[in-house]
């Protein structure tokens, strides 16, 4: 004689729902969480090398701080994108969505109080069409929308 388990197949309940539904949620969320810690893993990969952990770079050197910094160049007209045309952003193997994410976790990190206000997140379509031409002079680009700012009134520093 076989035995035979007989599962009846009742209607999925309200608290089955419910319980679905927070797993459901909750995966999501936990998805999210690890953009900000990829960003910052990111950063440590292919930008701490010469801006250092700080965002205070090598200015005797030639690197840019970005303490303080990046938030002044979006204030200015031509800043949002000159700061993904720099040849470190230009020449990192991230993709473009890596890089949206990495500038959005960035700036906060070393440029909150300078930011302008409603800034928009960067996302990987504009990365990608600003990373499809780059200043034919960068430190001459770069000096030129310090030159903006100060005529604005907003310190830059060089």
């Amino acid at each position: 004689m076989s035995r035979r388990t007989v599962v009846s197949r009742q209607p999925v309940g309200p608290v089955v729902k419910l319980l679905a539904l927070g797993l459901a949620l909750w995966a999501g969320t936990a998805a999210a969480d690890t953009r900000p810690a990829r960003a910052q893993l990111n950063y440590l990969h292919h930008c701490v090398g010469c801006h250092g952990i700080d965002g205070a770079g090598a200015p005797a050197k030639g690197v840019p701080s970005m303490k303080g910094t990046l938030g002044r160049f979006l204030q200015v007209p031509g800043g949002r994108e000159f700061i993904v045309q720099v040849p470190g952003v230009m020449n990192t193997p991230l993709s473009d969505r890596d890089v949206a994410e990495l500038m959005n976790w960035l700036l906060p990190r070393v440029s909150e109080s300078t930011l302008p206000a409603g800034l928009r997140p960067y996302d990987g379509e504009e990365i990608a069409r600003l990373r499809g031409s780059r200043p034919s002079d960068v430190g001459a680009r770069r000096q030129q929308l310090i030159d903006s700012g100060h005529a604005a009134g907003i310190a830059i520093e060089p």
